[in-house]
């Protein structure tokens, strides 16, 4: 297993978790972020901005499934054909055990 961890823009995040769930991966967490990144924020005429509104998703998946959900999140929450400075991060990382709250089952 290993967790899927998208940071994105907020207009992008109802279109990103519509395909997820089309594609069979309706488990996500969402909570808003704030942050920047290599750029160190943003400058919009003589304001600063080094703390941009964004939305982190969440997801655990089958290690088979990691591609598809990266190339899913990549596809849809990218600006235009080639992308823009902001369009965010996805990080990957194992998941070693996850487990059913109210079950006690353990695995996905």
């Amino acid at each position: 297993m290993v967790m899927v961890r998208a940071i994105i823009r907020p207009e992008k995040v109802g279109a990103v978790l519509s395909e997820l769930s089309d594609a069979s991966f309706p488990a996500v967490t969402k909570m808003d972020v704030m942050g920047r990144g290599k750029q160190k924020g943003i400058k919009v005429g003589d304001m600063y901005y080094d703390e941009i509104p964004k939305e982190m998703i969440l997801l655990v998946v089958k290690d088979e499934d990691k591609d598809d959900v990266v190339k899913i999140i990549m596809r849809v929450a990218r600006t235009g054909e080639k992308g823009n400075f902001g369009d965010g991060r996805i990080f990957v990382s194992p998941v070693e055990e996850a487990y059913t709250i109210s079950t006690g089952k353990k695995g996905l």
